[in-house]
């Protein structure tokens, strides 16, 4: 008897709890406006995403605050994210969506880094970084067999030495020796994809959902084909569509593959909190995007807009941007002098 009143006790506790933080957070973003801001120029994949989110979270939580979208642009995402270090109020107001591989960026010690990533706190992510490189038709190269043999030198585009599109290119052409002239500094992916189809750019890499969104059309009618995927395992959309890791002729290239590209997958695309907010607001928000992941309009809109959705809880993510500062020493070595050389 003694047993049931003390559960009855705690979950009645809990309820009230659970009640409070949502009371509390009612009152605190009724009539409030929210912004994501976003690293990358309007277009891209990450504003994509972005978007199709502010226009349904804002209903799960309490008070049905406004969601904007702002754009910052510059360094790769990189001041974005300075931004919401060093600048942002920890208030839940803002939220940063920015590269993840930053992330990265930071544990080899890259210049203009003003942040910890282990203070950030994560609210999930909408899709995993599944990077495919994609070759236009009039580039000539069909396959990367015929890039590998050829000798080749294509111009692949980049936003700066902070983009999974950067890192990405960078690992593939030390590790695999593929020939690749890396033309850097555009704003966003959009602008990349506009380089791409006036012939300025023969390529580049970065995530499937994004290009899949974004060159449906050229996708389609051939004018620009994908090459070789670096992820762990075939992508559901390219079973037949070489690995990056299964090109690779030493240990040391297949590492610089997983710990360059494969990590990065899980956490390049994070929507972030500053450090210093308070939990409540954390968790709040935290529940916000899951139940918008369980919404049928949210799930209609991103499927007719035929936008992958492979999400990862806040949780999950904290856990592996804990996880790479426990890398192997001698790899990281290597994978900075490929990076940031």
């Amino acid at each position: 008897m003694r047993k049931r009143l003390f559960v009855a006790a705690i979950t009645m506790m809990v309820f009230i709890s659970i009640h409070s933080i949502a009371y509390a957070a009612g009152s605190f973003y009724e009539g409030k406006t929210i912004r994501i801001v976003v690293g990358f120029s309007a277009g891209g994949g990450f504003d994509v995403y972005a978007r199709l989110l502010s226009r349904h979270m804002g209903k799960h939580i309490p008070g049905n605050p406004t969601i904007i979208v702002e754009n910052m642009t510059g360094a790769g995402s990189l001041i974005s994210a300075n931004y919401l270090y060093r600048v942002a109020k920890p208030d839940g107001l803002t939220i940063g969506h920015f590269v993840g591989n930053l992330f990265i960026s930071q544990l080899l010690g890259q210049p203009g880094i003003e942040f910890d990533a282990r203070k950030f706190r994560f609210i999930g992510a909408l899709a995993k970084e599944n990077a495919v490189c994609i070759l236009t038709k009039k580039s000539g190269v069909s396959s990367v067999d015929k890039w590998r043999t050829s000798g080749k030198v294509v111009k692949l585009g980049g936003l700066g030495p902070n983009s999974i599109l950067d890192q990405v290119i960078r690992v593939l052409k030390a590790a695999l020796g593929l020939p690749i002239q890396l033309v850097s500094g555009y704003k966003g992916t959009a602008d990349v994809r506009l380089a791409i189809e006036s012939g300025e750019l023969d390529g580049s890499c970065w995530g499937w959902d994004s290009i899949s969104t974004t060159f449906q059309k050229s996708l389609k009618a051939g004018d620009v084909i994908p090459v070789i995927q670096a992820v762990p395992k075939p992508l559901p959309d390219l079973p037949q569509l070489p690995l990056a890791i299964n090109l690779a002729k030493t240990d040391e290239a297949r590492q610089l593959i997983e710990v360059g590209i494969h990590s990065n997958g899980i956490f390049s695309r994070p929507l972030v909190l500053p450090p210093g907010i308070a939990k409540e607001r954390e968790q709040v928000l935290r529940k916000a995007f899951e139940d918008t992941l369980k919404d049928k309009a949210f799930l209609a809109e991103a499927e007719k807009a035929q936008l992958n959705l492979e999400p990862t809880s806040g949780e999950d993510l904290e856990k592996t941007v804990t996880g790479i500062f426990k890398r192997d020493p001698v790899i990281l070595a290597k994978l900075k002098e490929i990076l940031f050389k």
